[in-house]
């Protein structure tokens, strides 16, 4: 019954591997879609950086009024946080689930290829070709593939997602999108 897939698995390495990289990144980035919604996780992390910028600038310039109106929001700002950390650990746990089937499959696979390359690289003429075995193969098509599932599905990257900091002009001051 598996003796098909067996004779893939020989015959066809380097594809083999392109499929179960696939199959675990894919598997791992529509979990992330499913369960992480990134525009409402997007949003939270840029209530929260006003708010620090605000807290700040309060600070920095001893406005007694922006303090005020800052301090009213702190405990919205905590319950924000404790969310963002909540998604956080969520995209956590997704991360593991190729993990653990990695390390169920793991052991069969390094022991069915080895060391034995399942992947080539044209050389100089002088150097000849380059091997590459299964797991460092393996390792190039996740990466590859995560990435490319990642922008098509509009993941962002990252355990927290959307956490890249706001651009900041060539003076050092924040653009104006959204931050005052």
């Amino acid at each position: 019954m598996w003796d098909w897939l067996l004779q893939i698995a020989v015959d066809h390495g380097t594809l083999f591997t392109i499929l179960i990289a696939a199959a675990i990144t894919l598997t791992m980035t529509l979990m992330r879609v499913k369960l992480i919604n990134q525009e409402r996780l997007s949003a939270w992390h840029r209530e929260v950086r006003r708010w620090e910028a605000d807290m700040e600038r309060a600070k920095r310039t001893g406005d007694k009024k922006l303090l005020s109106k800052v301090k009213k929001q702190e405990l919205h700002i905590n319950q924000l946080k404790s969310k963002l950390a909540f998604e956080s650990a969520k995209s956590l746990t997704i991360m593991f689930v190729p993990i653990i089937i990695l390390m169920l499959l793991w052991p069969v696979l390094i022991g069915f290829y080895g060391n034995t390359p399942v992947a080539f690289i044209p050389g100089f003429p002088w150097s000849g070709d380059i091997e590459i075995p299964f797991w460092i193969w393996y390792m190039i098509c996740s990466y590859f593939l995560g990435t490319v599932a990642s922008k098509a599905l509009g993941v962002k990257g990252g355990m927290g997602g959307g956490t890249s900091r706001p651009k900041r002009s060539s003076k050092g001051r924040m653009r104006k999108a959204g931050f005052r």
